[in-house]
């Protein structure tokens, strides 16, 4: 990442695969990890829990995201929160962007 606090994704960021499908530009601070994600139409993101907690923003396109057992239909302007330690899924139904909050830091991610 650069050093400067002004960032371009596409320039200073390199793309990493989450899971097949999944593709993340990780910007890491002292308390937060950001993702920028695109998810292609029909991949999964299988069920998974972490300690960290996370927040969904859905940015465009149609997620299903299933969290703690109950799933909804996830569109443009909605955010889903997931607590820490909480299982969690999701499955691209449309391609979309999204971006992902995570506190603390996701270490596994850098």
């Amino acid at each position: 990442m650069s050093s400067n606090s002004f960032l371009r994704l596409k320039e200073d960021i390199r793309e990493k695969e989450l899971v097949p499908g999944f593709n993340a530009r990780l910007i890491h601070t002292d308390e937060v990890t950001i993702g920028h994600v695109r998810a292609q139409k029909g991949s999964v993101l299988p069920e998974h829990q972490h300690p960290h907690q996370q927040v969904t923003n859905v940015i465009s396109g149609k997620l299903s995201m299933t969290v703690d057992g109950k799933t909804k239909i996830c569109e443009a302007g909605d955010a889903v929160v997931i607590p820490g330690n909480t299982p969690h899924s999701a499955e691209a139904l449309t391609d979309c962007y999204l971006i992902d909050v995570f506190h603390p830091v996701r270490e596994d991610y850098k």
